[in-house]
């Protein structure tokens, strides 16, 4: 089955290339060789304010910066998201991004406090996709990668996004070579079957 993907580079670094980025280029050449559709957003190369008041997320309208972004997103009914654990959660740009780009109206419909809230993704899917310096093991037995479920549980599935599917690859610095290669050939196939 095709599929109009979504792949979000969430890492704000547009400078320098980091292993986060070879894993997303991977998986979106993977899905275009494939047969899917592909559009690619990289966080480092957009430039919009944080959100600073629950009134701006409410009534201001998206910056001009990221009405291409949140198109393409619209389009997609799969979002592949990679980026670093900085600080034991997602970089700041890339809440900010998420902040400014589902706004109610758009993703959700508050009804009102205490009521259920209505999710306007329905139908949609995500892969997320986690680079961090420690094992992953440790951030998912110790920290209970708390973070991550966050990101699909407090974000994408308050929206109706589902099934959120996650792949961690921890110990980035530490990696060999091969295992760098063995991650690529794995995020690969993901991106081949538009998962």
């Amino acid at each position: 089955m095709t599929r109009r993907i979504a792949v979000l580079q969430g890492h704000p670094d547009s400078k320098t290339t980091h292993f986060g980025h070879a894993l997303s280029r991977a998986y979106a050449d993977a899905a275009e060789k494939a047969g899917h559709d592909v559009r690619v957003i990289e966080i480092g190369k957009l430039d919009y304010p944080l959100l600073r008041s629950k009134l701006e997320w409410q009534k201001i309208d998206i910056p001009d910066a990221l009405i291409e972004a949140q198109h393409n997103l619209l389009w997609a009914d799969h979002w592949a998201v990679f980026y670093p654990m900085w600080l034991g959660d997602m970089p700041a740009a890339l809440k900010g991004f998420f902040e400014q780009v589902l706004r109610p109206g758009l993703a959700h419909i508050d009804t009102g406090p205490g009521e259920k809230w209505e999710k306007l993704l329905l139908g949609k899917s995500a892969r997320i996709v986690v680079t961090m310096a420690m094992p992953e093991a440790v951030y998912r037995l110790i920290y209970g990668a708390h973070t991550v479920k966050s990101l699909e549980r407090n974000i994408f599935k308050y929206c109706g996004i589902d099934p959120v599917r996650t792949t961690m690859i921890g110990s980035v610095y530490k990696r060999t070579q091969a295992q760098r290669e063995k991650a690529i050939k794995k995020v690969s196939g993901l991106g081949r079957k538009g998962i």
